[in-house]
């Protein structure tokens, strides 16, 4: 797709301008795009070898893995149930930890004789396999669960599927919207979770724009060294702005609505409200989005 015939450096400054006048309003609200209720139906609850659904931290625990690793299928079991069941651990493949939670009863006697029962909660740990890494299950444990659309699902976009996938970008559907630096990976929620294709791409162009920082690309450090610090504000405030910048260039929203205002003004927060800094920001966000329009590179 080409970009629209209004000139990139208009654009920019259009789209900056636009988010500064938001930013002047001040106490904007800002909103994940996607519905996690509704993910969470098209996301298998992840289940022990009985169909037993797990609970709690490890339904998060086993969601990450699967996600990362590309997992469909739903049920995890440990090397010894796999073994019950006559298959086996595929050779090198590595487990994935999860908690199993219990009390211990000890009595103790007090200073005048009698005798409490006292409970202790302890968690242990174990590992299990996902059945994608298990050879010899009955064939049921191999059925990749069937994804109920809705009616009102949002519909891909031709122009943009091509667009973004012109990249190159290893792009994969998982729980949340992420890039991972160290896999150098692309984590999206389904299409279908988003409230509109409009929003899935603007959230798809914002991880993308992230993706150009890697040292095999732009090489861009801005300085981040764990969550939430200014060198993490200032890398999502590119990424925001990026995200901006190509909505506008691919004409799904030439002006960029509120909730990017409002994002962004929450890392600015963190940037003790340096407005300033935003236009180093789009300066990096414009070399991003330029990086990304060069496209594949031969």
């Amino acid at each position: 797709m080409k970009p629209a015939t209004t000139s990139q450096p208009d654009i920019y400054a259009r789209v900056t301008n636009k988010i500064l006048a938001d930013l002047e309003k001040g106490h904007l609200t800002w909103r994940k795009p996607w519905n996690s209720q509704q993910m969470a139906g098209q996301v298998m609850r992840p289940l022990r070898w009985n169909n037993i659904p797990y609970s709690g931290i490890n339904t998060l625990v086993l969601w990450g893995t699967a996600a990362e690793k590309g997992y469909q299928l739903p049920h995890w079991m440990t090397f010894n149930q796999a073994i019950e069941l006559k298959a086996n651990v595929r050779k090198g493949e590595k487990g994935e930890q999860v908690v199993y939670a219990d009390k211990i009863v000890r009595d103790e006697e007090t200073p005048d004789g009698e005798t409490n029962f006292r409970q202790i909660p302890f968690l242990k740990t174990y590992t299990v396999f996902n059945a994608a890494q298990i050879e010899g299950l009955p064939a049921s444990y191999y059925a990749v669960p069937e994804t109920i659309m809705p009616d009102n699902a949002p519909q891909r976009i031709q122009t943009l599927e091509d667009f973004f996938a012109q990249t190159k970008a290893d792009i994969y559907t998982g729980t949340k919207a992420a890039y991972h630096p160290l896999t150098d990976r692309i984590q999206m929620p389904p299409l279908e979770s988003f409230e509109s294709a409009v929003a899935y791409y603007g959230t798809l162009a914002h991880e993308l724009t992230h993706w150009t920082k890697h040292p095999s690309r732009l090489n861009r450090d801005l300085g981040r060294k764990q969550y939430g610090d200014e060198g993490y504000a200032k890398e999502e405030l590119v990424a925001e702005l990026g995200a901006c910048f190509l909505a506008a260039d691919l004409g799904f929203e030439p002006i960029p609505e509120q909730e990017h205002s409002a994002y962004i003004q929450s890392w600015l927060q963190v940037l003790q409200n340096d407005k300033r800094f935003i236009f180093s920001a789009a300066s990096h966000a414009q070399k991003a989005v330029e990086y990304i329009h060069t496209l594949p590179v031969p």
